[in-house]
């Protein structure tokens, strides 16, 4: 069997066409032709256009934009090139860094359409470009983010309630790696979503998903909510009633989990770094900021969104649309990269 026979495209959204997406998304093209062989871009072909011609630098080649009909046609195409799946009805390039109700919609589009076809095994998964929420909003789009989105098709598609369509959002790098109990909430619907059985549902999405990846049971380690992990109950009870009883019910399933954690040094413990090796694999967070910060904080280049729970590959940049330097060529396409080197591992 050929290596092309056993490669399978992987559609790359790009992401909010008002930002850093379609730039980011040419970047990798150009800088990583061997990891985007049977890559392909969803969406506008002149938006992707100007990004190509965006990055263009004194000295340096332009990067060939090509048409493709279907994602198979990707394998065909030579490296350095960024091959386009035009979606009708996408509009052209819009105004830099401006939210917009037109952008927003434009962006959802090409996710719904990667995540359909990577239902219906065309593609071996999605990388998605950075969305921005408000344009979302803007376009009367009922979901926060990619997360919930790609959560609705997956579950319109297996033909059971979203309820029965669980996911988690996964921030994974060569140092750190967390696993969020809620996502795009205020604060005190994040407090009120540390129960016992979110807990519990989200140790074993995280269990499954790493044991899959990793080839072993991972080492769990779970965050308290409260300062200090409650301090014995003097800063709050839900270590006690809440965390510790999921998590021994965790141990009885026979997972690896140990908690709860002071959140204030848990992610320094479960650390990877040259001559400190972590001693967990995942650190399972109580909100959105607790899990994101220590994760940005080591370097937003390095990190990648993976979405537990679905019956797809999806992985993201860990950064958003950065509208204060869209079209200017200058945005990093580390992270985009990444996502797709993660993509094509998980996809295996």
């Amino acid at each position: 069997m050929t290596e092309k026979s056993t490669l399978r495209p992987l559609a790359i959204t790009q992401g909010d066409p008002a930002g850093i997406g379609p730039e980011i998304v040419a970047k990798a093209f150009r800088d990583a032709p061997e990891l985007l062989r049977g890559c392909f871009a969803v969406g506008d072909l002149a938006t992707l256009r100007r990004a190509a011609q965006c990055i263009v630098r004194p000295g340096q080649p332009e990067l060939p934009v090509a048409q493709i009909d279907a994602p198979v046609q990707a394998l065909d195409m030579p490296p350095r090139s960024l091959p386009v799946l035009p979606l009708p009805g996408l509009p052209g390039p819009v105004p830099w860094g401006q939210v917009s109700a037109q952008a927003g919609r434009a962006a959802a589009q090409c996710v719904v359409w990667a995540a359909r076809a990577a239902l219906r095994g065309e593609v071996a998964g999605l990388v998605t470009a950075p969305l921005h929420k408000e344009s979302l909003h803007a376009a009367g789009v009922d979901y926060p983010g990619h997360t919930e989105l790609l959560q609705a098709e997956a579950a319109a598609h297996a033909g059971v309630a979203l309820a029965d369509m669980p996911v988690r959002m996964m921030l994974a790098s060569d140092e750190l790696c967390t696993v969020l109990v809620s996502i795009h909430v205020s604060l005190r619907d994040a407090l009120a979503a540390v129960t016992q059985g979110n807990l519990l549902q989200t140790l074993q999405i995280t269990h499954e998903a790493l044991s899959r990846s990793l080839g072993r049971a991972p080492r769990i380690a779970v965050a308290g909510l409260n300062p200090h992990a409650g301090e014995g109950g003097l800063f709050g009870r839900e270590e006690i009633e809440v965390i510790a009883p999921a998590i021994a019910e965790g141990l009885r399933r026979g997972w690896t989990v140990v908690g709860p954690l002071p959140p204030d040094t848990v992610f320094m413990r479960a650390r990877h770094a040259p001559g400190h090796p972590g001693e967990f694999d995942a650190v399972l967070a109580m909100y959105h900021d607790q899990g994101l910060i220590p994760m940005k904080y080591l370097g937003v280049d390095k990190g990648v969104n993976v979405t537990l729970g679905l019956p797809l590959v999806r992985t993201s940049p860990d950064h958003g649309t950065a509208f204060d330097i869209a079209g200017q060529g200058v945005a990093d396409a580390s992270s985009l990269i990444e996502a797709v080197r993660m993509a094509r591992r998980l996809a295996l």
